[in-house]
């Protein structure tokens, strides 16, 4: 539930109860409006506060033992949800501090133009007041407001700023629409100096900074003076509404043995009484919680358990940042999933979290597949760590050193999170005949892949990186899209929307499998049937209706014999109309997608896996 604050202000201390403003769901709270993101709530618009000012009190509320070291945090909280009258919940700063009333036409600072700091009312009119469509943004995540008198007074020509007798103090703009066209030619801006200047061109890559303009840094959801120095980015100007404004970097593990279990998660709620305790104090503190009960647990039980969480071992995260790009897919947190997905755990009360059984059938019948697993229960934790603007993030530590930061402090020790419960099917391809193919890829007529990479090295040099290297690999790209064509069929299959089913690849020269899995905090995450879609019968089934509709797109030929799709052109046969899901599907940004790889070019010059 946002409350707003004061632009520079903090929750420490603060005790006063401040009416909200609106409310969103839990998990919107680190996908769509988390930290650093723009929320519009009726004709007001505002950018959700750093965790500085979050509300939470006590001890970390949901913990991950395999997240934790990656991320390096010591737990993550939810985010708050508490009812209105209590005056707690996600801080939010009014953003962008420029307003525009429909009726006079003027142009100024929120506090400026309205009648107080809590009326939207033009005190020269009382017409209500309307935020700035326009602002500005940079790709290592500032955000500022758009400098109109600057785009009024420069150049005619957009070469630089000209001489002018006008004092940015004392100017008065104006904002005024034509009416005769819907394109930026008909947004004006006036000055009560005399110049004026349409809209046009303000989205250019480099429009600003041929005005000489640079980025100055500003972070406004983390307060008025909290600015970094030394950005070297040009600025951008989006729409206020723009998807490209804010992009979460969320990062996830499933909860696998030995984390699945239900006294585990009792342990973890409870460490800092338990860990590292005698056994003699560990007994005394079960008993008080009624662990052992009769037709609880036994002590026995309870002591490995702590034991375990004392012993835990983790890959050292500096491992992890040694492969300057690295796709999460090939992580070694990923790697121990991979591993835990082939091995059975069986449907017990103790096994909360994860349940995973072969199907009945020999998944041998399936051309290319190599094993099949039954995900009947698992948990997932997802985590906000940061996010970015303009580009989305591609997983690769190129893009991680660009994510914005949550808070003033680096020294927070937590990070907001939710966990989510669901089932999946596990898949993994015959590893014979993935080489032979991959082999044959190399031999092709037309190196897709390679045409694919070249465009991830070019994006990457955009961000001046030095020698880039793409991580990108047939084998990625075939998992990839294999998975979208699968999530597609299973929508229509089952009755899922496609935004409730997600994908988890695991790529690298060890592993070539993916997990198809719902795992959602609203009601389509319960509906069930994924399992039924990972039986032998129905996944062939379903594999062959998936790969027959991949077979064609209503946009072709243009869409399979385009030289390149998407942003950046990270895709090849890949469109709205074939492939691309809802970003809450795909964890890579629907990029690093092409049908070829599944089924081939239709003039043979590249092979497809399953052709």
């Amino acid at each position: 539930m946002p409350r707003r604050t004061n632009p520079g202000t903090a929750a420490a201390g603060d005790e006063r109860k401040r009416p909200s403003i609106g409310s969103i769901r839990r998990a919107q709270q680190i996908t769509t409006y988390g930290v650093g993101g723009l929320l519009a709530v009726a004709d007001q618009s505002y950018i959700v506060s750093g965790l500085d000012t979050w509300d939470v009190t006590g001890e970390p509320d949901l913990r991950d033992q395999r997240l934790e070291p990656m991320l390096h945090v010591n737990g993550f909280r939810r985010p708050p949800a508490a009812r209105v009258a209590t005056g707690r919940g996600v801080r939010v700063r009014r953003f962008p501090a420029t307003y525009s009333c429909p009726e006079c036409k003027a142009l100024k600072a929120f506090q400026d133009l309205s009648v107080g700091p809590d009326n939207n009312r033009c005190v020269q009119c009382s017409a209500l007041l309307v935020p700035s469509r326009f602002m500005v943004a940079c790709e290592d995540g500032h955000l500022d407001e758009f400098p109109y008198w600057d785009w009024v007074h420069a150049d005619p020509k957009r070469k630089g700023p000209r001489p002018t007798t006008c004092s940015r103090a004392t100017a008065e703009l104006t904002l005024e629409t034509d009416g005769r066209t819907a394109s930026l030619r008909g947004i004006v801006i006036s000055c009560s100096c005399g110049q004026k200047a349409s809209m046009e061109g303000a989205f250019g890559k480099m429009a600003l900074r041929s005005l000489g303009l640079r980025c100055h840094g500003t972070r406004p959801w983390l307060g008025r003076n909290s600015t970094e120095s030394g950005c070297n980015r040009p600025p951008r100007t989006l729409q206020r509404g723009s998807s490209a404004a804010w992009f979460a970097d969320l990062r996830s593990a499933l909860s696998i043995p030995p984390w699945h279990t239900e006294l585990m998660e009792l342990v973890e709620a409870h460490r800092r009484h338990l860990v590292n305790k005698s056994d003699e104090r560990i007994m005394e503190f079960a008993e008080d919680e009624g662990w052992l009960a009769p037709g609880g647990y036994s002590l026995s039980q309870v002591l490995r358990t702590v034991r375990t969480l004392e012993n835990a071992t983790h890959p050292d995260p500096a491992e992890d940042d040694e492969d300057q790009n690295r796709f999460a897919a090939s992580e070694p947190l990923r790697q121990e999933e991979y591993e835990q997905l082939f091995r059975v755990t069986e449907d017990t009360p103790e096994n909360k979290h994860f349940v995973c059984e072969p199907p009945e059938e020999d998944p041998s019948d399936i051309p290319g597949v190599d094993r099949v697993m039954l995900v009947k229960r698992l948990r997932e934790v997802r985590a906000l760590t940061g996010f970015t603007r303009i580009r989305p993030p591609q997983g690769s530590k190129a893009d991680r050193d660009r994510i914005s930061h949550l808070s003033k402090s680096p020294d927070l020790g937590w990070l907001p999170a939710i966990d989510v419960v669901g089932e999946g099917v596990f898949l993994t391809l015959d590893q014979e005949r993935l080489q032979q193919w991959e082999s044959a890829v190399l031999r092709a007529d037309s190196d897709r892949t390679e045409r694919m990479r070249a465009a991830h090295e070019d994006l990457l040099r955009e961000q001046e990186w030095e020698s880039p290297r793409s991580p990108l690999t047939s084998r990625f790209v075939l998992l990839h899209t294999l998975a979208h064509v699968l999530i597609n069929e299973w929508s229509l299959d089952c009755g899922y929307p496609a935004a409730s089913l997600r994908e988890r690849l695991y790529a690298s020269d060890e592993m070539c499998g993916v997990l198809l899995y719902t795992a959602t905090s609203d009601s389509a995450g319960s509906l069930g049937g994924i399992i039924a879609r990972g039986e032998i019968a129905e996944l062939s089934r379903s594999l062959s209706s998936a790969l027959e509709r991949a077979s064609w797109c209503s946009s072709d030929p243009l869409c399979m014999e385009a030289d390149a799709n998407g942003v950046g052109g990270l895709n090849l046969a890949a469109c709205h109309a074939c492939l691309l899901l809802p970003e809450t599907s795909c964890e890579m940004n629907n990029t690093f997608l092409d049908r070829a790889h599944l089924i081939g070019t239709p003039d043979g010059g590249f092979p497809g896996y399953f052709a």
